[in-house]
Formats: structure tokens, C-alpha cells, sequence
């Protein structure tokens, strides 16, 4: 027995008419008659008493009318819910991000973004940036912090830069080169690097190759880690010394010191979506941030922060 015979029964029960129930239900009335009888055989059960004087219900029909007509509402309050679900998932907004790189931009941007959505939930996954940019081809998030990544070229991705950070260098505590309040590119060249990985931050190699080039040489890179958090503990442990965006200084370790470089390397950062994804809830997003990185831009911000750092030098 299927749904569409108990619609079938309740129509005719109802109406207590063949053809009026047939035109309801849009069908042929010999084959409204057939579905009926097949339904009566299949529970072995009568249902209907026809006669020339019309269609009545038994006894058993009137029972199982109204059990018809409960057990119909309650598969439609399942679709409801159902669809109710689904239009909610699709308005939540799902954003991918590595810890350690956005610690300044995700805080301030969630809140300007929930003060003007605020029934938009979102849900934030903590991901290496290839995973993001995995995540993204398979829709699985919205939006992702995918870093120092360039993405432009990706097929179906759209991205903007949302700030631009210095690079340093990460030294174990004790080496010579960490007495030093900054730190030349080229007197890095006779070390080992430690690197990340490709299928964790795909493009990292050849930005640290074109960081090296800048200085006139080809970095040694001793190994390549998954993480950052695994990049610190293998420079702490001496095997060799890494180039990370600045942002990495929110990953406290007692044994690593954090130099900056001379010349100054700047690195953007960037936000990813897929081209085809028109959620509403990312388009606002991407305009919050697209905001505040316009103020962090402005003249008068960079004078602040100009003003608050010879303040600082001041003061050392």
C-alpha cells in the first residue's frame, strides 16, 4: 500500500462519488475505481458498499477514513519540516578559517555582520587552507579565510584581498640571529627552511621560493609540515628556521622569536566563495568585510597606526 492510495480512498470517502473524486484527483474514474478495489484486495478488507443508489462507507471505511486522513496530515507536516530545515540550512552561513592567521579579522567582522543578520546563524569550521579551497568546490562552506593563497585563477572561485601582512622570521630562541630587533633576507641563505605543505597551504613553496629570490638565492627547505603549530615546534627543535605571514605571532612558543625582515615583505591575505553560490547571507558578508577593509585602509587609520608605532618607538 502506497501514500497515493490512501489519497485515492480519503477523496473518494469524502465525496462519496466516483467521477467527483476522479475529478479531484485529476484521473480517469475507471482507474480510481480499480485503485480502490486493488486497496480493498491488498488489505482484505471492505471498504465501500456501491450500489445503484450510490457509494456508502462500511463500517471498517469510516474507521479507516479518519486513520487514512491522520496518517496523510502527518506525512505532510514531515515534508514541511523537512523543507523548513532545508530552507534554514541554506540561509545559515558556513565560513571556513585557520586559526592561527585571522585572529584579528574574524572577532570584528562575525560581529558587524550578526548586528546586521542577526537570525543568520553561522557555523565556523576550523580548516588548513587547502582544505577551505576543497570545501569550497564541494560546497560545503560558503566562504573561506584562505590566506596568503592566490586564488584568482581558480575556475568558479572569486576572491578579494581583506588585508596585507609583513613577514618574518621565525628563529629558535637561542640562535644568533634572534639578538637582532630585525633580520636581512640574504644572511638567511646559508640555513634550512622548514616549510608547510602543499596540500595544506597549496602555493606556500613557491611563495617562499620568490621571497628568496628577492635576496638572490633558492631556499633549502628541509621538510614540509601540515600545520603551523607543527612548523614552530620544528624550528624550536633546531632543524632549521621558517618564513610565515605575521599573524603566526598569536601561536605562543617560549622557544621561537619572531624577527622581522629587511627588506619588508608584504604578503595580502584573501577571502574565497564560489562564483555560483548566491546566498544572500554570504553577499552581506563579503560586503562586512569588504567594509572594514576599506577602513582599515583609509588615510586616516593609517595615520593612527603610524602615530601609535612612533609612540611605541618612543617609549623603547
Amino acid at each position: 500500500m502506497e501514500l497515493r492510495h490512501l489519497r485515492y480512498f480519503v477523496a473518494v470517502g469524502e465525496a462519496l462519488n466516483f467521477t467527483r473524486a476522479a475529478e479531484k484527483l485529476h484521473l480517469a474514474q475507471p482507474s480510481l475505481s480499480r485503485q480502490i478495489q486493488d486497496l480493498e484486495a491488498e488489505i482484505g478488507v471492505r471498504l465501500l458498499d456501491r450500489s445503484r443508489q450510490g457509494v456508502t462507507l462500511t463500517a471498517s471505511g469510516r474507521s479507516f477514513l479518519e486513520d487514512a486522513k491522520r496518517v496523510l496530515a502527518h506525512g505532510k507536516h514531515i515534508v514541511e519540516a523537512v523543507q523548513r530545515l532545508d530552507r534554514q540550512e541554506k540561509l545559515a552561513l558556513n565560513i571556513g578559517y585557520g586559526a592561527s592567521l585571522i585572529y584579528d579579522l574574524l572577532p570584528v567582522t562575525l560581529a558587524a555582520f550578526q548586528s546586521t543578520c542577526p537570525t543568520v546563524p553561522v557555523h565556523l569550521f576550523d580548516m588548513t587552507c587547502g582544505d577551505q579551497l576543497l570545501a569550497l568546490a564541494e560546497g560545503k562552506i560558503d566562504l573561506g579565510f584562505v590566506g596568503s593563497i592566490q586564488v584568482r585563477e581558480r575556475a568558479g572561485i572569486q576572491s578579494r584581498p581583506i588585508a596585507a601582512y609583513k613577514t618574518v622570521a621565525a628563529l629558535p630562541k637561542h640562535h644568533h640571529l634572534a639578538r637582532r630587533s630585525t633580520v636581512k633576507l640574504e644572511h638567511l641563505e646559508p640555513m634550512f627552511f622548514v616549510g608547510i605543505s602543499e596540500r595544506s597551504r597549496p602555493g606556500y613553496r613557491q611563495w617562499l621560493i620568490e621571497c628568496c629570490e628577492k635576496a638572490g638565492y633558492k631556499p633549502k627547505v628541509l621538510q614540509e609540515l601540515e600545520l603551523e603549530r607543527a612548523v614552530l615546534r620544528a624550528v624550536a627543535g633546531g632543524l632549521g628556521i621558517a618564513l610565515l605571514p605575521e599573524p603566526v605571532n598569536n601561536i605562543p612558543h617560549p622557544q621561537v622569536v619572531f624577527r622581522p625582515l629587511r627588506p619588508t615583505l608584504i604578503t595580502p591575505f584573501w577571502i574565497a566563495w564560489r562564483e555560483e553560490n548566491k546566498s544572500a547571507a554570504l553577499k552581506a558578508y563579503v560586503n562586512v568585510v569588504a567594509d572594514f577593509d576599506q577602513r582599515m585602509r583609509s588615510p586616516a587609520r593609517r595615520g593612527r597606526k603610524a602615530l601609535a608605532q612612533s609612540s611605541a618607538l618612543d617609549r623603547s
